[in-house]
C-alpha cells in the first residue's frame, strides 16, 4: 500500500506504484537476507532475539500508524522536526530489517514512503536554520545527526531497495543518498576529513552509500578521505583515534558514541571488501575497542572523565550493536555475559548469534581487571590507569586520569581521579553541563557553564595553581602536552599507579601516585592512599579539591560556617561556581571528614597539617540552575613553593535504614604521617588497633632499592612502591 505524505504541513496523495522489476545490482550487500529471514524463522526460540523482534515490531506499527511525517527542519536538539527526523531513520532501518525478517511487505513499502518523502523534502533544503558554532546540517542542526541519519538510512534503504520500481529507486538513489553523501564528503570536506568522531559518522554513512549504490568513489573517500589519498577517511581514523590498547582519543565516553560507525563500517566492509581483513586490521583495533569501552566502566557506566554525563551505560544502542558485531567476528564468550547484562541485543544476524548463544548457556565472565590503558596512538601519551579490587559489579575502583587532552572534548584536568565502591561513584567527576536533547535547556546543546564550569580545572581532582586552570584552559597548548604513565602495577593486596605532567601550568611538574592497599585479609576493603606534589614555578597557592557524592556526618576539626551568607571562592575559572559553606585548619589532632554515600561511610584524611580546609558547594553565579548542586573538599596552601598533599580515603561500616542499624560509623584510622625520605615518600597509616602500614614511594620509578628509618625499624623495598606492615606493640 501507498502511504499519505505529510511534508510542510500538507498531506500529499502518493501514486500508486507499478509491479517493481528487479535490478540484480539492487540486491542488499551490508545484511544478508537469508540470515535475516531465519530470525523470522527461529527466533522465537531464542527469548533476547524474540524480545527485540516484538519490540521493534510495536514500534513499528505504532508509527505506520501515525502515517507519513516528514517535516521541514527548524528545531535543535530535541525539538520536535529534531525527533521526527530521528524517529523516521529509524524506521527506515526497522522496516528494511523486519522486512526481511517476517516476509511483511508492509513494512518495506513503509521505508520506501518515507524515503520519497525526503526525495521530496531533500532537494529543497539549505543550511539547519538552528545551526549554531557546529558544522550545519540540512535535516538536524548539526551534520553529525546527518551523518547519524544517512547510516541508519542506507542499511534501512539496501534492505528494500530491491523491492522498488526502477523509477523510484532512481529517485530515492539520486534525490536522498547521493545529495547527503556528497554534501556530507565534498561539500563539507574540512570536517568530513576531520580525526574525529564527526568525521567517523560521516566516514561510515558515506562509505554504507557507496557499497548500497555500487558507487566505488563514495567508498574511497569513506576509506581513504574525500581527496583518497589516505591521509585521512575511516582507515586513518582507526590509525589515529585509537591507542594499541583499543583507547579512545575523547575517552570512556566517546568511545561509546563513536563505536557505532566503527563497528557498523567495519561489518559493512567485511561483507563487501573482505581482502581489506578490517577486523585484523591494526592487531584487531575494532573489537579491541569494543573491550576496551567495557573495560572502562563502573557498574556498566562510562568512567565519566572529559564531556560526559554520567547516566550513560553500556545499555544504549551503541554497545547493543557493538558487542553483537564484535562476538560475531570474535566468537569471545566473555562478550555473551555482557549482553546479559544489557538485557537485549540487536535485531541482526549478529544479534541473532548472541541470543542463540546466550540461550545455549555460553557465557563466560567478563574479565574485569586492573589495567592501564595506553593513550595516544603509539601508546606513548599517559594512560587511564584502572585499580580493580576485585571482578565483582561493586569491588573498588580507582580511576586515575593520566590521559591526554582528549581532543576538543576534552576537560582541562591532568592527574584527576575518581573513586567507586559497593556500586557507587563516591568520589566524582562532574562531566558535561548538558541536558542532552532536552530542548528547554538550550535545546539540549552545551550551557555555558559546561565552558565557565565543566571543563575548568577547579571542578576536577587535581592540583589548581592561583585559581588558574591547566593550560589555561587552551585547546592548543593541552594538545600539545600529555601525561606520562610512571607506573603502574603491584599485587592482591597493594596496587599503585604514578602519573607525571610538565607543563599544564609553565615551569611546573606534577606528579601523582594512588595506592590502592588492603590492611586485613583479601575480602578486606581496601584504602586508598593519595599523594600528588608539584615542583618548579615558585611560590604559588595552590589549591586540590575533591568532588564526592554523599551527605557529610562529622568532621574532625572545628568548622566556621558561613550560615548566613555563602561567600564565593574565587571570581573566574571555576571558582565564581562555588559556594564557601565552611572553613577549617588542618592542624587538628584528628584532621578528617567523614561523609556517607548510600549507606556506607567514608573518611577523608588529611596529612598536610599546613592546609587550610574548605567544605564547598557547586551552584553559584547559576542564574538559570544549569548546575547540579555537589559538595567537594578543598585543601589550600597560600604561598607555598613545590608542595605536597598526602590524603588517604577510607571506606568503613554501613548503615541500613530499613532495620535503622550502623556498623563501624568511626573511621578505624586514628593517624596519618608523611615524613620525606633521602628519595623517597613515606606515609604511614596508624590504626585503631595499634597497627601501622608504611607505603613507600620512591621518587624513581624503576627497579632500584630503597631504605628508610620508620618507627626505630628498617623499611627496605626494590622497586617504585614499598610496603611495610607493623603490629601493634605487645
Amino acid at each position: 500500500m501507498r502511504h499519505a505524505f505529510l511534508i510542510s504541513g500538507l498531506i500529499v496523495p502518493a501514486l500508486v506504484a507499478a509491479a517493481p522489476a528487479v535490478a540484480q545490482d539492487a540486491k542488499p550487500v551490508l545484511n544478508d537476507p537469508a540470515a535475516l529471514a531465519r530470525i523470522g524463522r527461529e527466533g522465537a526460540r531464542y527469548p533476547m532475539i524474540a524480545a527485540d523482534l516484538a519490540r521493534t515490531r510495536a514500534e513499528m506499527d505504532a508509527m505506520m500508524r501515525g502515517g507519513i511525517s516528514v517535516p521541514v527542519p527548524k528545531d535543535s536538539g530535541g525539538g520536535a522536526t529534531h525527533e521526527q527526523h530521528k524517529r523516521n531513520y529509524k524506521a527506515i532501518y526497522s522496516g528494511g530489517l523486519l522486512y526481511r525478517i517476517t516476509g511483511e511487505r508492509r513494512y518495506a513499502e513503509y521505508a520506501r514512503d518515507l524515503l520519497l518523502a525526503y526525495a521530496k523534502l531533500y532537494p529543497t533544503l539549505g543550511k539547519h536554520p538552528a545551526a549554531s558554532n557546529q558544522v550545519p546540517g540540512r535535516l538536524f542542526w548539526q551534520s553529525l545527526n546527518d551523518s547519524v541519519w544517512l547510516v541508519y538510512g542506507a542499511q534501512g534503504y539496501d534492505l528494500i531497495r530491491d523491492t522498488l520500481t526502477p523509477a523510484d529507486r532512481q529517485r530515492i538513489d539520486d534525490d536522498v543518498f547521493r545529495r547527503m553523501a556528497r554534501y556530507l564528503s565534498t561539500e563539507t570536506a574540512a570536517s568530513f576529513d576531520r580525526i574525529h568522531n564527526h568525521a567517523t559518522w560521516a566516514a561510515a554513512g558515506v562509505g554504507m552509500t557507496g557499497y548500497v549504490l555500487r558507487d566505488r568513489n563514495l567508498v574511497d573517500m569513506a576509506l581513504k578521505g574525500s581527496d583518497r589519498s589516505g591521509k585521512s577517511g575511516f582507515l586513518r581514523q582507526l590509525d589515529l583515534l585509537f591507542s594499541p590498547d583499543g583507547y579512545y582519543a575523547e575517552g570512556p565516553y566517546y568511545q561509546r558514541y563513536a563505536l557505532q560507525p566503527f563497528v557498523m563500517f567495519a561489518a559493512a566492509i567485511a561483507a563487501n571488501d573482505p581482502a581489506q581483513r578490517i577486523f585484523e586490521y591494526r592487531g584487531g583495533i575494532v573489537t579491541k575497542a569494543v573491550t576496551t569501552a567495557i573495560q572502562a566502566t563502573y557498574d556498566g557506566h562510562f568512567f565519566p572523565i572529559n564531556d560526559a554525563l554520567p547516566e550513560k551505560s553500556l545499555k544504549t544502542e551503541e554497545l547493543y550493536q557493538g558487542v553483537a558485531i564484535a562476538y560475531a567476528a570474535t566468537g569471545d564468550p566473555t562478550l555473551l555475559s555482557i549482553a546479559q547484562w544489557q538485557g537485549r541485543t540487536v535485531l541482526t544476524p549478529e544479534g541473532f548469534a548472541v541470543a542463540r548463544d546466550l540461550a545455549a548457556g555460553k557465557a563466560k565472565p567478563f574479565p574485569f581487571r586492573s589495567m592501564a590503558l595506553r593513550d595516544g596512538p603509539a601508546g606513548d601519551r599517559g594512560a587511564l590507569a584502572i585499580l580493580r579490587s576485585g571482578p565483582q559489579d561493586d569491588a573498588q575502583v580507582v580511576v586515575a586520569k593520566n590521559t591526554a587532552q582528549g581532543m576538543g572534548h576534552g576537560h582541562f584536568d591532568k592527574l584527576n581521579w575518581l573513586f567507586y565502591d559497593h556500586g557507587d561513584a563516591v568520589v566524582t567527576d562532574y562531566g558535561a553541563v548538558r541536558f542532552l536533547n532536552i530542548e528547554a535547556k538550550d535545546g539540549g546543546k552545551y550551557l555555558p557553564e559546561n565552558d565557565s564550569y565543566g571543563q575548568q580545572t577547579i571542578a576536577h581532582n587535581t592540583l589548581v595553581r592561583n585559581e588558574t586552570s591547566h593550560f589555561g584552559a587552551k585547546l592548543k597548548p593541552a594538545e600539545a602536552i600529555a601525561p606520562t604513565q610512571l607506573y603502574f602495577g603491584g599485587d592482591a593486596s597493594t596496587m599503585a599507579s604514578t602519573g607525571e605532567v610538565a607543563g599544564a601550568y609553565p615551569g611546573v611538574t606534577m606528579r601523582r601516585t594512588l595506592v590502592q592497599f588492603r590492611v586485613g585479609d583479601a575480602k578486606s576493603d581496601p584504602l586508598v592512599l593519595d599523594v600528588i606534589r608539584a615542583t618548579g614555578g615558585g611560590a604559588a597557592m595552590w589549591d586540590l579539591p575533591l568532588h564526592y557524592a554523599g551527605q557529610l556526618i562529622d568532621t574532625g576539626f572545628t568548622l566556621r560556617s558561613n550560615v548566613t551568607t555563602r561567600p564565593l571562592l574565587g571570581k573566574a575559572n571555576g571558582y565564581q561556581h562555588l559556594w564557601v559553606d565552611a572553613t577549617a585548619s588542618a592542624r587538628a589532632a584528628d584532621p578528617r571528614v567523614t561523609w556517607m554515600t548510600d549507606g556506607r561511610f567514608y573518611t577523608w584524611r588529611t596529612a598536610t597539617p599546613e592546609a587550610q580546609v574548605l567544605l564547598v558547594e557547586s551552584g553559584a553565579n547559576d542564574p538559570k540552575f544549569n548546575l547540579r548542586r555537589e559538595p567537594a573538599i578543598v585543601q589550600r596552601l597560600e604561598n607555598a613553593t613545590d608542595p605536597v598533599f598526602v590524603t588517604l580515603l577510607e571506606p568503613h561500616g554501613s548503615y541500613d535504614a530499613s532495620s535503622e542499624m550502623t556498623v563501624a560509623s568511626d573511621s578505624a584510622v586514628t593517624g596519618l604521617t608523611r615524613t620525606r625520605g633521602s628519595d623517597a615518600e613515606i606515609v604511614v597509616a596508624t590504626l585503631k588497633d595499634g597497627r601501622r602500614i608504611a607505603i613507600g614511594i620512591a621518587d624513581d620509578a624503576g627497579a632500584k632499592p630503597h631504605s628508610a628509618t620508620v618507627a626505630g625499624r628498617r623499611f627496605a623495598w626494590t622497586g617504585h612502591i614499598g610496603r611495610l606492615d607493623m603490629e601493634a606493640a605487645r
